[in-house]
């Protein structure tokens, strides 16, 4: 049994002021990223448990274990989660006692799997037509959390630039990003309207940098009630009423 399409909704909470560039959140926003990270998930542990046969002791669990205890004497890798894939890797391996040698190089080969898998894929033609439509008006930019390949995704056709956290950057909700894009465009952050599926990431977060807020929420879900700490400027459950901007 399929669940029924929502009828198209937006919610209008605050008035927008006039905006010259938007920015969008990637994972979960211009498409459903779940998917793809555990498909490279997958390939990665598949190529370590095999190349590195002692390995296959852990489970997801104490991975991620593991990765949290990094994260305790380097807090730094939580704002890069690149780095802290590689760290746990090559710190998982040491603790299996492979030698340093062979745990630099199956981070290394396993970061490789993981990008390859993590990217394979484009972002659906619907969504980049409305991205062009929208380019047509309005710069497009891209601040994510994550460490997608936009080049290889299709976005780079639509979007000036993406940024993403790491080397000093902080991840949403840190205002980091938001004030660099406002700097690389040359705009004040009122300027900026940004677009996101999280409402702590992306809507406190660009409106605590001063921004305005598109909060895309395709099940119309009450969280803004409970969990969101502001209220966005406007509410949609569908990418495309973006296009009623223009």
């Amino acid at each position: 049994m399929t669940t029924p399409l929502l009828k198209a909704s937006m919610i209008q909470y605050q008035r927008l002021q006039p905006f010259s560039a938007i920015s969008f959140d990637l994972d979960d926003t211009l498409y459903n990223n779940l998917p793809y990270v555990l498909h490279a998930s997958d390939e990665l542990f598949s190529l370590i448990n095999q190349t590195y046969p002692a390995t296959t002791a852990w489970g997801a669990d104490q991975w991620q274990q593991l990765k949290h205890q990094l994260f305790i004497h380097h807090p730094e890798l939580v704002h890069d989660t690149t780095a802290a894939r590689y760290a746990m890797l090559r710190q998982g391996l040491l603790h299996f006692g492979y030698s340093e040698v062979e745990a630099s190089k199956g981070a290394q080969d396993g970061m490789a799997c993981f990008t390859h898998h993590r990217s394979n894929f484009t972002v659906d033609n619907n969504v980049l037509q409305v991205l062009e439509r929208l380019s047509q008006r309005y710069q497009l930019i891209g601040i994510t959390n994550g460490n997608v390949d936009s080049q290889r995704i299709g976005l780079d056709k639509v979007m000036k630039f993406v940024l993403h956290p790491g080397h000093g950057v902080k991840m949403k909700p840190a205002a980091d990003m938001f004030s660099l894009a406002c700097r690389q465009l040359d705009i004040k952050p009122a300027a900026l309207l940004h677009v996101g599926d999280h409402p702590l990431s992306d809507i406190a977060g660009a409106k605590m940098a001063g921004c305005q807020t598109v909060w895309l929420n395709p099940c119309m879900q009450q969280r803004h009630k409970k969990a969101q700490p502001v209220l966005p400027h406007i509410e949609i459950n569908h990418l495309d009423l973006l296009l009623g901007l223009l």
